[in-house]
């Protein structure tokens, strides 16, 4: 009986959806999060009667045929990547990106990671780096004489020193974009890795080729409307359901058969 296994797909299936949306719930508070969502692909077909097989020796043919599906898969888990609100927290080092494009960080292997949260600190040598420590590319120092920290929209970082009257250009924040971000890996801590998917990057100054400007004291939040998550729980879950009932209804009429005499 074919509805058994098509059942058992469909609760794998909503199983999953659950666990993709309950992970965009977990993070609606996380700075930079994008929303995921799970799409879904019928399963290949059991043809009975192909479509278009002769029917008769006058050379008819069978129109649409007898084609049993044998249930869902899942086919991606793909990433939104809409424009999250920007709140202001006037910590002059948080730094957020209205439009496209990613933060770049460097690694400890080397590597470049790329990220949309922009609540940067300083260590203990005076660079810019990330809440984990990373230091941002390209690096740029603030010295510990600093009074004053100011970043443009297009990503220039000047300070001002204590007994200076004019400010002193110390970097530039460039943001990376990729032709397909939804293709990047994510690795956690809020970073994501380049992929063969997501292309390579290109680089350019915030406002440029198309890319986001910055705000400084500003981080931009999560864009998970909790509103949509909640009726896509409700969803799922209700679709959880029916596959269990189509598996009980199933093994009702398997009973039936083996109490026949």
């Amino acid at each position: 009986m074919r509805s058994l296994d098509i059942g058992a797909t469909g609760m794998m299936a909503q199983q999953l959806n659950v666990d993709v949306i309950s992970n965009n719930i977990a993070n609606m508070t996380t700075s930079g999060y994008k929303r995921q969502r799970a799409a879904f692909q019928d399963l290949i077909y059991q043809n009975l009667d192909r479509p278009g097989t002769t029917s008769s020796d006058a050379g008819t043919t069978v129109p649409s045929g007898i084609q049993i599906g044998l249930g869902v898969k899942t086919g991606a888990v793909y990433r939104t990547n809409g424009q999250g609100a920007i709140t202001i927290t006037e910590n002059d080092l948080d730094v957020a990106i209205s439009g496209r494009g990613y933060f770049q960080v460097q690694m400890p292997d080397g590597s470049i990671a790329y990220t949309r949260d922009g609540t940067f600190q300083v260590n203990e040598n005076g660079e810019i780096v990330t809440t984990q420590g990373y230091i941002i590319d390209p690096g740029m120092t603030i010295p510990s004489d600093a009074v004053d920290v100011n970043i443009n929209a297009q990503g220039l970082v000047q300070i001002k020193i204590q007994s200076q009257t004019t400010v002193t250009d110390i970097g530039q924040i460039e943001l990376a974009d990729f032709i397909n971000p939804a293709g990047l890996e994510a690795i956690g801590g809020n970073l994501f890795r380049e992929t063969t998917a997501s292309g390579s990057p290109t680089t350019a100054t915030p406002g440029t080729d198309q890319l986001g400007t910055l705000q400084q004291g500003a981080i931009e939040t999560s864009n998970v409307d909790v509103v949509s998550e909640i009726t896509s729980l409700i969803t799922a879950q209700r679709a959880y359901e029916m596959n269990s009932n189509v598996i009980s209804t199933s093994d009702e009429m398997l009973q039936t058969l083996t109490q026949l005499r």
